[in-house]
């Protein structure tokens, strides 16, 4: 009997698997228990036809193969290899002693090549984890695992490099860390789009802070295209950042063998006949969904009034804990779901009502049944709320005034870098995330900012929930204009973007008129 250490896929984190093979004197036979699943069943054929094709003799003997822990159902091929260097090792024909703190990851081929697993790397760090030592992978793998701290990983191109390793002691070669290159994907500028300068504004505040932005208005006026330049100005990511996206879009089988590591930040647009499994995640075995995939990077909802409104609600708590958890009868999935929320949608159905260009073809009584699919609550934790109105053909036929990509990545980034500093040590990176225990001491509103605050509040009937991330995106406003206190002036512009929900597509066109004025008055009222 000897034992090997391989690892299993659960979601987007690998489990530790100790593979135990037993031989005893009974009818030539092979069982592998211990809840494997479809994929691991059907590796005793791999097996056995990759140790005859590197000239070792499969034992003509039982062979029982337990997958420990016993009670965790085990998916994928990658505990091929360690099957087959286990029942050579209880055959006698490999010494069991170098292989207590060696871990093995890889599919086998008929040929005994070994080809390459989903999830290299949170494989690789639940075989570390186990008390590994030593990992070897596949050679495409290797890039990927390498990025594992505290472990030394090895690449083999075939089942015959590592049974010459394990035998003769023949090197393999030393997997090299995979660093960031430059990216191949080009993201349309923002300088494209014509007219549109509060909605830029909004943006550039939105990727500045982190916050999430919601565009509402008649079709053809750019919300689109706004969104899809989003990541153009967004702070490249940084290398713990990119390994978390590594993770996760590897174990999703989404990471090109081009690419070990991500370079771009995600961009996700799910279609909005999107089920709530396949945007939160779900399935089984558990799967990451189109939250997860956008982590660290952009969630991008378009047509935000066509999904199914449980759908939506499923996005509250998420939206706010950066995470999902699966929760099943046997088991639970935690998935990291850290993404910046952008959203898109019509006012109405036809999609003209309030845009001045054509009449409206919707009734009050269908107009209110398409935006009740958007509730209330998921409204309130969207930052920006912002009216694209249609662009003028004399504005579309000029040519573009606004900044250009490169040019708002720089502001961006200068006032990431400020945020960071001033953050240092209390366990947030962007004004949006901000607790509301170090809410005051971050933001340092003055006294004529929060009675501005106050009567907003009051007159405009803002959450408190929503107060506290007007506050936010106020300090973010000061951060690009090099303020160290938050005045009147930036709560002035938070306060336009939040009092525009009050005229998204959940409320009348009475109430988005009100609102405005409300908003004009407030700001001349108090002087600003």
């Amino acid at each position: 009997m000897t034992r090997v250490i391989g690892a299993s896929l659960l979601g987007v984190d690998g489990v530790a698997v100790e593979v135990e093979v037993r031989l005893s004197s009974q009818l030539p036979r092979i069982d592998i228990v211990g809840l494997p699943e479809a994929a691991v069943r059907e590796s005793a054929a791999r097996v056995r036809a990759a140790i005859a094709s590197v000239g070792q003799r499969f034992p003509d003997r039982r062979i029982t193969v337990n997958l420990a822990p016993a009670n965790l159902r085990k998916g994928g091929a990658a505990l091929d290899l360690p099957i087959a260097v286990g029942i050579l090792a209880a055959s006698g024909a490999l010494d069991s002693e170098p292989l207590q703190k060696l871990g093995l990851l890889g599919e086998l081929a008929l040929d005994g090549r070994l080809r390459p697993v989903r999830g290299a790397l949170a494989l690789t760090l639940a075989a570390r984890d186990a008390g590994s030592r030593c990992v070897i992978v596949p050679t495409e793998n290797g890039p990927e695992a390498a990025l594992t701290p505290d472990v030394q990983v090895l690449e083999a191109s075939d089942l015959g490099a590592v049974l010459r390793h394990l035998l003769e002691g023949a090197s393999l070669s030393t997997a090299k860390i995979a660093t960031p290159g430059a990216s191949n994907h080009r993201v349309p500028d923002l300088a494209d789009v014509r007219g549109q300068e509060r909605a830029k504004r909004a943006l550039e505040v939105a990727a500045a802070g982190g916050h999430s932005i919601f565009l509402w208005g008649s079709p053809g006026s750019g919300k689109t295209m706004l969104a899809q330049r989003l990541p153009g100005f967004l702070p490249a990511m940084e290398f713990e950042e990119a390994v978390e996206v590594t993770r996760i879009h590897s174990a999703a089988g989404l990471l090109e063998s081009a690419t070990p590591i991500a370079v771009d930040r995600p961009f996700r647009a799910p279609h909005h006949t999107t089920s709530t499994a396949g945007l939160l995640g779900g399935g089984n075995p558990p799967a990451p969904g189109e939250v997860s995939l956008a982590h660290r990077g952009v969630l991008f909802l378009d047509e935000l009034a066509e999904f199914q409104r449980h759908t939506l609600d499923a996005l509250r708590q998420v939206v706010e804990q950066h995470s999902v958890v699966i929760a099943r009868a046997k088991t639970s999935c935690v998935f990291p779901a850290h993404f910046q929320f952008v959203a898109a949608s019509n006012p109405c159905p036809c999609g003209w009502r309030g845009s001045g260009i054509r009449d409206c073809r919707c009734d009050d009584g269908t107009t209110a049944r398409y935006t009740r699919r958007i509730s209330g609550p998921l409204l309130d934790r969207i930052d920006l709320h912002v009216s694209v109105a249609p662009v003028a053909w004399s504005q579309i036929d000029e040519p573009s005034r606004g900044p250009s990509s490169a040019q708002l990545r720089v502001r961006v980034n200068r006032c990431r870098a400020l945020q960071q500093s001033r953050s240092s040590g209390e366990g947030f990176r962007t004004n949006a995330e901000i607790p509301d225990e170090a809410l005051d001491r971050t933001v340092r509103a003055t006294a004529e900012a929060r009675r501005l605050l106050g009567a907003a509040v009051e007159r405009l009937g803002l959450s408190a929930r929503a107060a506290r991330r007007l506050l936010r995106v106020a300090r973010t406003v000061a951060d690009l204009a090099d303020e160290e206190e938050v005045g009147p002036r930036a709560i002035a512009e938070a306060l336009g973007y939040r009092a525009a929900e009050l005229g998204s597509p959940s409320g009348s066109e009475a109430r988005a008129t009100a609102a405005s004025r409300s908003a004009a008055a407030l700001r001349k009222h108090e002087g600003v």
